[in-house]
């Protein structure tokens, strides 16, 4: 998952040496990332990093197949979803539902001591199939502090070439 900040604002923090430095709100996003499973029984956190405009992580969705076990109760409450009825992404557990509690929690805690934070509105996620591309995400979420001067560089090159 890929969540950037409005207008790729460096809110969190900024790039040492390759090492990122955790602003207040950073500290926040970084915190409440790490809470993640604590609310969601059904996800497990893999790497994640938070860099200064955005933060990447890896969710692993561990939950038995829901339709296989529903219950007649369980479908009653499938259908206290309002106008959307069982679309409404708060009473699935699923991505969407735990991106929308980590981005409203931390845009409710960050705009307490930094009034005009936001988030971009939606997100990137990415299904990993197998080892070796859960390897290479793994390093690219881990290597990224080092990598940001030279992405930022290139950035600027391929602008104004």
């Amino acid at each position: 998952v890929t969540l950037c900040t409005h207008n790729r604002q460096h809110f969190f923090g900024t790039i040492e040496n390759g090492e990122m430095i955790l602003s207040s709100p950073g500290s926040i996003a970084y915190n409440l990332w790490s809470l993640i499973p604590d609310h969601f029984e059904y996800a497990e956190l893999g790497d994640f990093v938070i860099m200064p405009d955005h933060m990447h992580g890896i969710l692993i969705i561990d939950k038995p197949d829901h339709a296989e076990q529903a219950t007649e109760q369980d479908q009653n409450q499938l259908k206290t979803g309002g106008i959307t009825g069982a679309k409404n992404p708060m009473i699935n557990d699923n991505i969407s539902r735990i991106i929308r509690w980590y981005k409203g929690r931390c845009s409710f805690e960050i705009k307490k001591i930094l009034p005009h934070f936001a988030w971009q509105s939606r997100f990137h996620d990415h299904i990993i199939r197998n080892y070796n591309e859960y390897q290479r995400i793994s390093d690219y979420i881990v290597n990224n502090p080092q990598k940001w001067e030279d992405a930022k560089s290139n950035s600027f090159k391929t602008k104004n070439s």
